[in-house]
């Protein structure tokens, strides 16, 4: 089975622990979310990155999942994800913020 990127492979914004633009940026906090892990076969958050808060994209942070999902729906992971997915398996953002609280 081939591995599935996280969102931060995929985007290389090396914001994920130890990584060189932590000091910078800080640390993203889709990397480290355990909340989710294994969802959509990814590490921590990484694949599943558009229902969390502090995530990176278009050379800033971004705020919560209300105010950056237009962004989300048009990234390229974003449609990655639901490529590989498909429809019977993706989790939709509503269950995946349950999963958050």
């Amino acid at each position: 089975m081939e591995k599935k990127l996280n969102c931060w492979e995929f985007k290389k914004c090396g914001r994920e622990p130890n990584v060189n633009k932590v000091n910078e940026l800080g640390v993203c906090p889709a990397s480290v979310e355990n909340k989710i892990n294994g969802l959509h076969s990814g590490v921590n958050g990484g694949r599943c990155c558009w229902v969390i808060a502090g995530t990176f994209c278009g050379g800033k942070v971004q705020g919560v999942y209300a105010e950056k999902l237009g962004n989300c729906i048009n990234c390229e992971f974003y449609k990655l994800v639901w490529k590989e997915e498909g429809k019977k398996n993706i989790k939709m953002s509503v269950q995946i913020l349950d999963m958050l609280k």
